[in-house]
């Protein structure tokens, strides 16, 4: 049996909280994995994550253990295979916007019959306890697990294509970018009445195709409000929001 225990959790119907990292400190995400949270995501697009803290960082959300989760930048799908060689259990793909971008995402992340990723997975291995490399080749589909973001307003015109894309595991709702082009560009409001109208529509659709629906949260209310939803999966907050919340109090104090 494998060390990877996301792809099973999810499949168990167990509700996954999972830590977001932008800061691109490696000690930052074991401590967020130390605390309890079943994966931490390490955010390449948005952070300052680099390869080669990347790579300790993966390791250091596997001691802890915790499941370590890479969002890969947008259109690099490059970056995908080789953030699973590194050791991550998932990959989260940022703008799945058609079934095309879908099968993109599937091709480079999983292994024939299902996809097209090429060979070459010795830290994955390492840190998954896989015997050879038989195991790994026969598991890693299985244990591995894709997160297409749904963002966009196209996006939501394809769900239910994306959702049947085989290869693809989880639909994960991106609300603020989803805000903003579902108004044109008008609102930043993850909280909208129009972007919670389409968390329906894509809890629906992953229903239908034997899916996970997932959802960026941005704190623990949020999150703990959205797994009665359905949500599967749900990314909470963020370090730098939890150390801002941190030192806020103490500030407090200090200025009187």
């Amino acid at each position: 049996m494998s060390a990877f225990t996301l792809a099973r959790r999810l499949r168990a119907g167990e509700i996954v909280y999972c830590g977001w990292c932008a800061l691109g400190s490696p000690i930052v995400a074991e401590a967020l994995a130390r605390e309890g949270f079943t994966a931490v995501s390490i955010d390449q697009q948005h952070g300052l994550w680099d390869v080669a803290a990347t790579v300790t960082g993966i390791g250091a959300i596997h001691a802890a253990g915790s499941a370590p989760i890479v969002r890969v930048p947008h259109g690099d799908f490059a970056m995908v295979s080789r953030a699973l060689d590194l050791g991550a259990e998932g990959v989260i793909a940022p703008m799945i916007n058609t079934a095309e971008d879908a099968r993109k995402f599937v091709a480079v992340a999983k292994f024939p019959p299902v996809g097209e990723r090429s060979w070459g997975p010795n830290r994955a291995m390492m840190l998954g306890d896989f015997a050879d490399q038989k195991a790994y080749l026969r598991d890693a589909n299985d244990r591995t697990v894709t997160l297409a973001m749904i963002e966009t307003r196209t996006a939501m015109g394809n769900i239910d294509a994306i959702a049947a894309t085989p290869g693809i595991d989880v639909l994960f709702v991106g609300p603020s970018d989803l805000s903003i082009t579902l108004s044109d560009g008008a609102v930043l409001d993850p909280l909208s009445k129009e972007v919670e109208a389409r968390l329906v529509e894509v809890v629906a659709a992953a229903k239908k195709a034997g899916k996970v629906a997932g959802l960026y949260c941005g704190n623990a209310a949020r999150a703990a409000a959205m797994a009665k939803r359905d949500f599967s999966f749900l990314a909470v907050g963020s370090d730098l929001g939890f150390l801002r919340e941190g030192a806020a109090p103490h500030l407090k104090t200090l200025k009187g």
